[in-house]
């Protein structure tokens, strides 16, 4: 009889991290269904519906258990999402460690894998006698990025922005230090300090998962995985992406139907990012000055990129705040939708010849898998970077200029709609996009790289039961 192999994870809070854990979680027990995973959940609040439901999906060998919710009066106020993010985790230590001696008392667990942003769980590793590692769902870019500044700290007196040539970070395409991570823009600020922390625990770990595939990130993952810089091993076992759920039905696929093959726009800004209402008002009018048809996911307004990053939404219908007879004018070329579309199913149409993205590297991920070019409009996090990457590097997104007033105008919305669904520059685009997808798909076939990266590690654990 198989050994069976038990792990715990640790999502970092908010679902945009619960998410790729557990698709992790998932890929593992495809490829070894005598694995057992036990997802330990820190949540800020009370979980989200869409938490709940993705959990409630699962196979039976992913067990989940939501720690004691941390009340959001006990976080600091008025400060950084990343800094909200971190204190939550270090509030749900205690019940972390709990969970663990709860789990490891009668069944023999061999590792421990904490998202990015729940690193400190990873301190009671060695009371556990677990492998520590650290799931990381960005770009091999970005890590490189997080290690490479602990060296750039101490060389470097200026704010990163104000140097006069780009970073350039090993193997990777060289990024301006005002398109760095949010978290490194003000070296005197306290999430700044908390960055620079967490690159250095990941220094000292078994290893760090990353989801990308070694064909779309070559120059990064070499870097990473060069001897004498003295990093941990590293991973690449993506692309990890949902799978669509049964969305049969849904009056946004219907209307796909009825669209020629590439014509649609999609426009989404993720599940957690929002726009001022003046950039709504923008974007609506872009749109409809573009004369092409679009498919767009709307959220309430809010002066905060991030609002609806780890709160629930307000019940406030989020088509009040497009302007005045904007449905009305567009009836015939565009689709309208308040707060949530399903994503996956939306980028396998046919008729979907373009994605107006945030930038988050799971909707990226997402893309690629489903060979669809991309318009960069990043909001937060680290997500100009991936702009940098995807349209400076990988040449398969164009990226809108920003206004001196903060704002992408409708004059730039449409330059780039034109470029990316008209012109020759996004035709080659897409050809990229088409080589990409197909590297993407080879990677996790069962003689695929990232395919291969995993079934290795898996042994090696296998071994230690």
């Amino acid at each position: 009889m198989e050994k069976r192999v038990h792990i715990a994870v640790v999502p970092g809070p908010g679902f945009s991290h619960l998410v790729p854990i557990l698709q992790f979680s998932k890929r593992l027990l495809q490829l070894h269904p005598n694995f057992h995973v036990t997802c330990l959940i820190p949540s800020l609040g009370s979980p989200s519906t869409a938490s709940k439901s993705i959990l409630e999906a699962l196979p039976p060998n992913i067990e989940s258990i939501f720690l004691e919710p941390v009340k959001p009066e006990d976080l600091p106020q008025r400060v950084a999402i990343e800094t909200q993010i971190q204190f939550t985790v270090t509030l749900s230590l205690p019940s972390i460690h709990q969970a663990l001696k709860n789990i490891t008392s009668n069944t023999p667990f061999v590792a421990l894998v904490a998202d990015s942003f729940a690193f400190e769980a990873l301190d009671f590793a060695e009371e556990f006698n677990l492998l520590s590692y650290i799931y990381f769902p960005s770009a091999a870019t970005t890590l490189s990025w997080y290690l490479y500044a602990l060296k750039l700290d101490k060389e470097t007196s200026c704010e990163y922005r104000d140097l006069p040539e780009p970073v350039k970070i090993p193997g990777c395409v060289p990024i301006h230090g005002r398109d760095l991570n949010n978290q490194a823009q003000d070296r005197s600020s306290q999430v700044y300090k908390l960055f620079l922390q967490r690159a250095q625990r990941f220094c000292s770990v078994d290893g760090i998962f990353i989801n990308t595939f070694f064909e779309m990130e070559t120059g990064p993952m070499r870097a990473l995985k060069e001897e004498g810089r003295g990093y941990p091993q590293v991973f690449s076992v993506g692309p990890i992406v949902q799978t669509g759920d049964d969305a049969k039905g849904l009056e946004c696929l219907t209307w796909l139907d009825k669209q020629e093959d590439g014509s649609v726009l999609y426009v989404s800004f993720g599940s957690g990012g929002t726009l001022t209402q003046e950039q709504v008002n923008e974007l609506a009018y872009g749109l409809e000055l573009s004369d092409h048809k679009f498919l767009w996911v709307v959220r309430e307004p809010s002066s905060l990129a991030f609002d609806a990053y780890l709160r629930a939404q307000k019940s406030v219908d989020p088509l009040h705040f497009l302007p005045e007879g904007f449905l009305e004018r567009t009836k015939e070329k565009g689709m309208v939708i308040p707060s949530w579309a399903p994503q996956v199913e939306v980028l396998a149409h046919s008729s979907v010849g373009g994605f107006l993205t945030h930038c988050g590297w799971n909707s990226i991920l997402e893309s690629v898998v489903h060979g669809v070019p991309l318009i960069t409009w990043p909001l937060f996090a680290e997500q100009r970077m991936n702009a940098v990457v995807l349209s400076e590097g990988l040449k398969v997104g164009v990226r809108p200029r920003v206004s001196e007033n903060g704002l992408v105008e409708r004059v730039e919305i449409v330059k780039v709609i034109k470029c990316l669904m008209e012109e020759e520059e996004g035709r080659e685009m897409r050809k990229r996009m088409k080589e990409l997808k197909e590297d993407a798909a080879n990677a996790i076939k069962e003689d695929g790289s990232s395919t291969k990266t995993l079934s290795e590690l898996v042994l090696k654990w296998e071994s230690l039961v």
